[in-house]
C-alpha cells in the first residue's frame, strides 16, 4: 500500500512522539528520579501518572468538541505538542543534586498534559488523512515506525549515559534534549501538509455550543451504543497496556534488584522491546486485513493476561528479556487497532469530539492501574503482588469488548 504525503506526514509524529513514551514515561525518567536523595522509591510515579491522567481526562471531552470547529484542530495540535516538548525540555534542567524533585516533577506532569493533549488532535486528524478502508494498515503503520524510529534518539541517549557514567545524571538529561528536539522536529511536517477535512462549521459562542454538543451526545447516547461498548472496553483494557508502559521499570528494578539488573542491562531491554514491537505492529495490520482488527486486538488482550502473570514469577534477567518480547508483541498492535478501530465507529464530522471521549476513556483508566500497583507495593511491602492487580482489568476489557456485534466483524473484512 503507497501512501500519501499526507499519511506520511502524520505517520512522522508517530515517530516523533514515541520517542517521548520511551524516554519519559518509560525509561529515564523513573531512572532520575530515584536519583533525588530525598525520594523514597520510583513506584511513587504511579501516584504522579495518576495525578497528570485525571488533569487531561478532565480536559479531554471539552478540548475535543470546541476543536471540531473548522481550523481549530490544527491549533490545538500545535499548542499542547510544543507545550510537550518544552516540557520535556525543561526536564533536563532540574538536576538530582538540587534536590528539587518537586520541580521535576512539575514538568513531569506539563509534559504528560502536551503529550496526551496533542494526542486527542492528532488522534482524530487519522479520518481527515486516510479513508476507512486504509485505516488500519495507516494506524499500524504509525505505531511500527514510531518504535523503531525512537530506537534512534534512545540509541543515541543510551550511549552518552553509558560514556557519562551510568550513575551520573548528565547523561539522562541531555536525553531530555535529544528526545525534545526528535520530537518537535518530527512533528513539523504535518503541521505543514495536514489539514482538517471534517468540522463543524464556525458559529457564535462556540465555548457554550461546544458544551451543548456534548450535552446532547451523552444524552442520545444510544444512538452510538457500539461507541460506547467498544469505549467500556477500551477503558479496562488500555488501563493495564499503559500501566505496564509507565511501572515496567520500577517494577522489574524492585523485583531483580540494582545487582541483578544494572541500569544499562534494563535499558537495552527496553531498547530491544521496541525492535520487537515495530515488526508486530506492522503484522497486526496486515493480519487485521484477514482476521478482522476485532479479533487482534482480542489476541492482544490475551498476550498481556498472559504476560502479567509471567511477570509475577520472573526471577532473573533473562526472563525480562521473554517478558519483554512478549509486550513488544502486542504493545503496538493493540494499541495501533483500538485507533483505527475507533475512528471507523465514529461520526467523521465530531471525530475530535469523540476521540476527546476516547482519550477521557483512555486517561481515567491509567489512573486506576499505576495507582494500584503504587498502593499494593506500600501496603504489602511485596513489589511482586503489584503486578497481579491490574490482570482482572484486562479480563474486564475483554468480556465488554467480545460483545461488540458481529456487524462490525463483517465490515472489518473490507479493510485492505
Amino acid at each position: 500500500m503507497k501512501l500519501s504525503r499526507e499519511e506520511r506526514s502524520w505517520i512522522l509524529v508517530d515517530c516523533g512522539n514515541s520517542a517521548y513514551s520511551m524516554a519519559v514515561t518509560t525509561a529515564l525518567l523513573p531512572i532520575i528520579y530515584g536519583m533525588f536523595e530525598n525520594v523514597k522509591s520510583s513506584m511513587d510515579l504511579g501516584y504522579f501518572n495518576s495525578i497528570a491522567s485525571i488533569l487531561v481526562a478532565i480536559l479531554s471531552p471539552v478540548l475535543g468538541a470546541i476543536a471540531d470547529y473548522k481550523d481549530r484542530k490544527k491549533r490545538f495540535f500545535v499548542f499542547f505538542t510544543f507545550l510537550g516538548v518544552f516540557a520535556t525540555a525543561a526536564l533536563a534542567f532540574v538536576s538530582p543534586s538540587s534536590g528539587q524533585w518537586q520541580l521535576l516533577i512539575l514538568f513531569f506532569i506539563l509534559s504528560v498534559i502536551g503529550f496526551a493533549g496533542s494526542n486527542i488532535f492528532y488522534d482524530a486528524f487519522l479520518v481527515d488523512v486516510s479513508s476507512e478502508e486504509r485505516m488500519d494498515k495507516v494506524s499500524s503503520s504509525g505505531f511500527a515506525f514510531g518504535y523503531i524510529s525512537s530506537v534512534i534518539p534512545f540509541g543515541i541517549s543510551l550511549a552518552l549515559i553509558f560514556l557519562m557514567g551510568m550513575d551520573k545524571a548528565i547523561g539522562y538529561q541531555i536525553g531530555f534534549i535529544i528526545t525534545a528536539l526528535w520530537w518537535g522536529l518530527l512533528t513539523l511536517p504535518m503541521i505543514k501538509d495536514v489539514k482538517q477535512r471534517y468540522y463543524i462549521e464556525p458559529e457564535p459562542r462556540p465555548v457554550i455550543n461546544s458544551f451543548k454538543r456534548l450535552a446532547v451526545t451523552f444524552k442520545n447516547i444510544r444512538q452510538h451504543k457500539i461507541v460506547f461498548i467498544f469505549l467500556a472496553a477500551y477503558f479496562f483494557y488500555i488501563d493495564g497496556v499503559d500501566t505496564i508502559i509507565k511501572m515496567v521499570v520500577p517494577y522489574a528494578t524492585s523485583i531483580l534488584g540494582d545487582d541483578a539488573l544494572n541500569t544499562f542491562t534494563l535499558l537495552g531491554i527496553l531498547l530491544i522491546i521496541q525492535i520487537i514491537a515495530f515488526p508486530c505492529a506492522i503484522l497486526y495490520g496486515n493480519l487485521a486485513k484477514r482476521f478482522t482488527a476485532r479479533t487482534m486486538i482480542s489476541v492482544g488482550i490475551l498476550t498481556y493476561i498472559i504476560s502479567c502473570i509471567a511477570a509475577y514469577f520472573i526471577s532473573s534477567v533473562w526472563h525480562i528479556f521473554i517478558l519483554g518480547a512478549m509486550i513488544g508483541s502486542a504493545q503496538g498492535g493493540i494499541q495501533a487497532l483500538s485507533r483505527s478501530y475507533y475512528a471507523k465507529i465514529v461520526p467523521k464530522e465530531k471525530s475530535n469530539e469523540f476521540f476527546g471521549f476516547y482519550n477521557i476513556f483512555g486517561k481515567f483508566s491509567a489512573i486506576v492501574g499505576p495507582a494500584i500497583m503504587a498502593l499494593t507495593a506500600t501496603i504489602t511491602g511485596k513489589t511482586r503482588w503489584s503486578i497481579l492487580g491490574i490482570i482482572p482489568l484486562f479480563i474486564i476489557g475483554f468480556i465488554i469488548f467480545i460483545t461488540l456485534p458481529k456487524e462490525q466483524k463483517r465490515s472489518s473484512e473490507s479493510v485492505g
